[in-house]
């Protein structure tokens, strides 16, 4: 499914941030958005996921099977955000007992299964004191992916990570998210060119979309690859153009 922005504007202490701001989703692929803290992109993010502030960002929102995206989203965001009362099992079931309540065993098996695929089959019964960091934005990741909804917002999801720990998670991320429809926000350029089909640079005062980069290859791509290497300098350099 894909998905357009079309028209978004933020303004915040009189201040215009973006104005008639246009952002194309492709479907089933992964699109990331860089650029400096304060140019605009969670809230960006935010409009899309339906949390905005409607007085401060407007746009409109249209998508390709003709349905409103609002109650289709799934959000992940830098911070775990899970329960701390609640075991690893039932934070990855938490949507679902928000929703209606009652959680059937299908649903259960669902969210064993993912818990497995993130390598934590063994610690659902857990509580997310009892995890490392990396081991709760598995967790985090499970929940995203059994609300199963066609659009996948991440904010960050990986920087409060140590860097082994973040590779591992974007390599988990790229294989459970693949033909997903996903936009991620990331300060990191190494990141967006791992994970992502098309990366866009928000920029400028009003800030604008760059045209996409587009790097070649499967993702995950490694770290040493030469395309990756010289695309990451191109983008370091365009982010630092920007701050100075």
């Amino acid at each position: 499914m894909d998905i357009r922005l079309e028209q978004a504007s933020l303004h915040w202490q009189h201040h215009c941030v973006f104005s008639d701001l246009n952002l194309t989703l492709p479907g089933g692929q992964w699109t990331s958005i860089l650029g400096q803290s304060g140019v605009g992109k969670s809230s960006l993010l935010q409009l899309l996921c339906g949390i905005a502030d409607e007085a401060a960002i407007t746009g409109q929102i249209f998508c390709s099977d003709g349905q409103p995206l609002a109650g289709r989203v799934a959000w992940m965001a830098q911070q775990d955000l899970l329960l701390p009362w609640l075991s690893v099992l039932d934070n990855v079931l938490l949507g679902a007992r928000l929703q209606g309540g009652t959680v059937g065993s299908e649903q259960v098996e669902q969210a064993r299964h993912l818990l497995v695929q993130v390598e934590l089959g063994n610690r659902a019964n857990a509580r997310p004191a009892q995890l490392s960091g990396g081991q709760r934005q598995r967790v985090a990741l499970a929940r995203t992916l059994f609300q199963d909804q066609p659009l996948v917002c991440m904010d960050e999801p990986f920087s409060a990570l140590d860097a082994i720990t973040r590779l591992k998670l974007q390599d988990l991320a790229a294989e459970l998210l693949a033909d997903r429809t996903v936009l991620m926000i990331t300060h990191d350029p190494l990141e967006a060119l791992r994970l992502s089909d098309r990366i866009l640079v928000l920029r400028g005062a009003p800030a604008r979309l760059s045209d996409p980069i587009i790097p070649a290859g499967q993702t995950p791509r490694a770290i040493h690859d030469q395309q990756v290497l010289q695309l990451q300098a191109q983008l370091l350099e365009l982010l630092a153009g920007e701050a100075s």
